[in-house]
């Protein structure tokens, strides 16, 4: 009996669009003829991988690049929070026990939709004070919602540039209203959307949250641990819900981090100590 194994373990983009293999058979001339570059059956076929990764990459490359944009802040956290007035509204609206109880949650988590808001503002603020764009910060997110929209969104009030980096998703993930026009990507592959939070990062901001924030969270660690990539400040905002959902002691007691690997974060409780931490880090004025 043979097993069961499939044949990919992810969403591939041929899935993806709904294209059938017939249709990458290529049989007929009319098909064979066309420019590689203008035959979408072709560049959806499992050879040009490669391909597509190096599109996935160059794309937002350029259109950064064009904007003037060097240097990034990445702020991860749960898409589920909402801000302060929206969860004043739920409790409000509330018409039954386990609706009240969903508003209570969110009035209790908006603090940090807020100061992630704040934080974006505080960015943007500091960038209205340079000339040059070498020396501007920028706020980028995951492109969607909750504490990547409130990031988002405070730096886009302010009135400075907000980019997304947003992911294609069986259930869709659509970009939240604050990211500037022309700074609103579009990934297929997790591994070339986490490259690109990572290629101009002069610093993360990580929120509470759930599986996402902690893969991306633990991707960077990583990255700095094994001396990938040069070190710069990872914080994470809010001590308590960090240090109880994951025991950084008692790694540290049962030796497998070392002391070194904790002096990469910064724990902070709000959006202005976040700030401090990057500016301390920079010298910025």
């Amino acid at each position: 009996m043979s097993p069961k194994l499939p044949e990919n373990n992810s969403q591939t983009i041929t899935d993806y669009l709904n294209h059938q293999k017939s249709l990458i058979a290529e049989d007929e001339s009319e098909d064979s003829y066309k420019f590689a570059f203008d035959d979408e059956d072709f560049l959806l076929r499992r050879e040009t991988l490669g391909v597509r990764f190096q599109l996935e990459l160059l794309k937002p490359e350029i259109l950064l690049h064009e904007q003037g944009i060097e240097h990034t802040i990445t702020v991860f956290g749960s898409t589920r929070f909402v801000s302060s007035q929206v969860a004043q509204e739920m409790e409000r609206s509330a018409k039954s026990p386990e609706a009240l109880a969903t508003a209570q949650k969110a009035l209790l988590h908006s603090k940090y939709y807020d100061s992630a808001r704040e934080f974006g503002s505080l960015v943007a603020s500091y960038n209205a004070s340079q000339f040059e764009a070498r020396n501007k910060l920028h706020i980028a997110t995951g492109g969607g919602p909750g504490i990547m929209e409130a990031a988002n969104r405070g730096a886009f009030e302010a009135g400075d540039k907000s980019i997304g980096f947003n992911i294609s998703l069986p259930r869709e993930q659509h970009p939240n209203q604050y990211l500037t026009p022309g700074l609103s990507f579009r990934f297929h592959y997790f591994a070339i959307r986490k490259m690109h939070f990572m290629l101009r990062a002069r610093a993360i901001v990580a929120y509470p949250g759930g599986f996402g924030s902690f893969d991306e969270l633990f991707e960077v660690l990583t990255l700095m641990q094994t001396k990938k990539v040069v070190r710069f400040p990872i914080i994470l905002v809010g001590r308590d819900f960090w240090c109880e959902t994951i025991r950084f002691e008692t790694m540290l007691q049962n030796g497998v981090i070392d002391q070194e690997d904790m002096n990469l974060i910064h724990f902070v409780e709000n959006a202005e100590s976040a700030w401090h931490v990057i500016q301390d880090w920079y010298q910025l004025a």
